[in-house]
């Protein structure tokens, strides 16, 4: 799907179980935490991961934050036009910030713990108002 309205209305928003922290791999345990990361990405300054925070702990990495992770449950185009623009500008409108990362089939918001129960209810207004609107 990658009509932007048609997205947005049919999102479905879901806040997943646990907690999430954003971390440099460890040279010590580096296999463990590739194989505990919901996602990793290759910077420059080497792999950056997203862990469980239980794994992380049991790594010895400590969390300076704890995100909540929200699955947006339609299934995007990756080459969609509109909807991290639409979920992000929502979001800052209540002052939530978000790390999105866009997989094959879901867009993914990690949002801090503290805000994930205003970041959902907030993103189901954004899509029962694209559904009102269509």
């Amino acid at each position: 799907m990658s009509d932007a309205r048609a997205i947005i209305a049919a999102m479905a928003p879901e806040l997943e179980r646990g907690e999430y922290i954003f971390c440099a791999l460890p040279d010590e345990g580096a296999e463990r935490a590739f194989a505990a990361a919901v996602g990793t990405f290759r910077e420059r300054e080497g792999w950056s991961a997203i862990l469980p925070a239980d794994d992380a702990r049991n790594l010895g990495l400590l969390p300076d934050q704890l995100f909540r992770m929200i699955r947006l449950g339609v299934d995007s185009a990756l080459d969609g036009v509109g909807l991290t623009a639409a979920v992000s500008t929502a979001l800052s409108d209540i002052g939530v910030p978000c790390n999105v990362v866009a997989a094959l089939h879901h867009d993914y918001l990690f949002v801090p713990a503290a805000d994930a129960d205003r970041a959902i209810a907030q993103l189901e207004l954004l899509s029962a108002n694209a559904r009102a609107s269509g």
